[in-house]
């Protein structure tokens, strides 16, 4: 009898070794690893029940500096996609490389797949690092909340898709998986940032606001980047050439530089 026990015992132990051997390798995988369909229901399952409290700009976890008393700035270019936002600011880039002043460029997929020989052209510039500013542009929520009339990510599985689909997308084009993400609007809640740090992104808002959305004339652009101070990350457009965000940033660098302000990239320094 108590032979029959311990067989049927070892049984049950071979048995669930070989669900532990078969199971661990998937619990343990990195999830950025997982097929987009696994990963959703991974952080899904992860992130059940979460209740956001906050939504703004600033929320917890968001970067809007970096991490040095060093006298650099930070310029980040965002490129937003869509009908009204497919633009070029061909003045602006052509300005960086010709005074050699790196930046940072957050582009959203529909950016891409209007522009994709500039896009293949940026990302082998060394002057510049690929940026995650979404898939559709959408502000990063995990309960649909809105501004400035644009809805937001209505739940986890929307907002893994946002981040996760545009990141696959420069990984496959450029070879390498973007570190950074900024969401349509610059808005979050505070699980909607830690869901983006889960999926390997450090999210990134900023100090200085640098064109307003290129709506700014050249003197307030100027204006705003004279402001800065060591650690600034400044956030300006490079997809409305009409708007006068290059001629302000043309303005402002001379004057920055007189000052012994260094252009630098995100990756340069930690971020605060």
């Amino acid at each position: 009898m108590v032979f029959r026990i311990m067989k049927h015992t070892k049984n049950y132990m071979a048995i669930l070794l070989l669900i532990l051997i078969a199971v661990l390798p998937a619990l343990s995988a990195d999830p950025i690893e997982l097929p987009l369909a696994d990963l959703k229901v991974r952080i899904g399952t992860e992130y059940s029940g979460r209740i956001p409290h906050e939504w703004a700009e600033t929320v917890r976890g968001v970067h809007t500096r970096l991490k040095t008393r060093e006298n650099v700035l930070a310029l980040t270019l965002d490129a937003c996609g869509g009908a009204a936002g497919k633009g070029f600011d061909t003045a602006l880039i052509s300005f960086l490389e010709r005074e050699q002043i790196p930046a940072t460029l957050f582009i959203n997929a529909r950016w891409i797949d209007s522009n994709p020989e500039l896009f293949s052209k940026l990302a082998l510039n060394p002057l510049f690092e690929i940026a995650n500013h979404g898939l559709l542009h959408r502000p990063a929520s995990i309960s649909g909340r809105s501004v400035y009339g644009i809805n937001g990510t209505r739940n986890v599985s929307e907002l893994v898709d946002e981040i996760e689909g545009n990141a696959r997308k420069i990984a496959a084009l450029t070879g390498k998986r973007p570190r950074y993400y900024r969401s349509g609007t610059a808005y979050y809640d505070e699980v909607a940032v830690e869901i983006s740090r889960r999926l390997g992104h450090e999210v990134i808002g900023f100090s200085i606001l640098g064109d307003a959305g290129a709506t700014y004339r050249t003197e307030q652009v100027k204006a705003a980047l004279l402001k800065a101070v060591p650690g600034d990350i400044a956030i300006l457009h490079m997809n409305h050439p009409a708007g006068q965000t290059a001629a302000g940033v043309m303005a402002a660098v001379p004057e920055l530089k007189r000052r012994g302000v260094r252009f630098v990239k995100l990756s340069d320094y930690p971020l605060e």
